[in-house]
């Protein structure tokens, strides 16, 4: 810039430094609006929006999961036999006959209050598993299990009994009914070991003739162990 050019800008009024802002390049307008593009540090802007980062966020995502994790299922199915309690005189006896220990498994199949299951830990150190197909009933025995003092013995499953792996029991007790009982036989002969127990209140199997037979309080209990070769016609 020659000296006539500034002696005509300093008589027309018009100064250096707003001279030098228009010259600007626009990283330099950047800089002095307070941004600070990609183009020059590899950076965002310093100072993000706040509506961008939530503070509500990370505590609704961990309280999700608890919303959705229920203690049971909906029931599949109907159940196959209304529920009736055993008395209890009929279950020490059902218990009694069967010989149960502290080395025993024993499976209830159609568990209902769980009273087979918690007796048998409760008085004889028995570990035991109880069926029931209906949520309620599982939530029953599970309670009754706190009170009896043997959560540590058992369990409750809510399932379909026939979709049950009875492999690991040493004794079933059952009370369900005849036409029930007829179609679980081949399951509990080809699933569980020779020399298990079974015990059932108030029905037996049809063709297998059970190795005994009582009545405690006017109610037949059958008792069968199971055979080291099971004939065709039972299986």
């Amino acid at each position: 810039m020659n000296f006539k050019k500034i002696l005509f800008l300093l008589v027309t009024g018009v100064s250096i430094t707003s001279l030098g802002i228009a010259g600007c390049t626009p990283q330099q307008q950047d800089l002095e609006a307070g941004t600070q593009p990609s183009t020059l540090t590899g950076q965002t802007e310093t100072e993000p929006p706040a509506a961008t980062t939530p503070t509500t966020q990370p505590q609704e995502q961990s309280e999700a999961p608890a919303a959705t994790t229920p203690t049971t299922q909906p029931q599949e199915r109907p159940g196959d036999v209304p529920y009736v309690p055993t008395p209890q005189p009929v279950v020490d006896a059902m218990l009694k006959v069967a010989k149960v220990g502290k080395n025993d498994v024993l499976y209830d199949l159609g568990s209902g209050d769980g009273r087979i299951v918690n007796t048998a830990a409760q008085k004889f150190g028995t570990r035991g598993v109880g069926i029931d197909i209906d949520p309620e009933r599982i939530k029953e025995a599970n309670e009754n299990a706190k009170k009896a003092g043997v959560t540590d013995r058992v369990k409750f499953v809510q399932q379909d009994l026939f979709n049950t792996d009875f492999s690991e029991a040493t004794v079933v007790t059952l009370y369900l009914l005849p036409e029930v009982n007829a179609k679980l036989r081949p399951k509990l002969l080809n699933e569980l070991k020779p020399g298990s127990r079974i015990v059932s209140h108030a029905f037996d199997m049809g063709d297998w003739k059970p190795d005994q037979t009582l009545t405690v309080e006017g109610k037949t209990i059958y008792y069968w162990v199971v055979p080291e070769n099971v004939p065709e016609n039972l299986r």
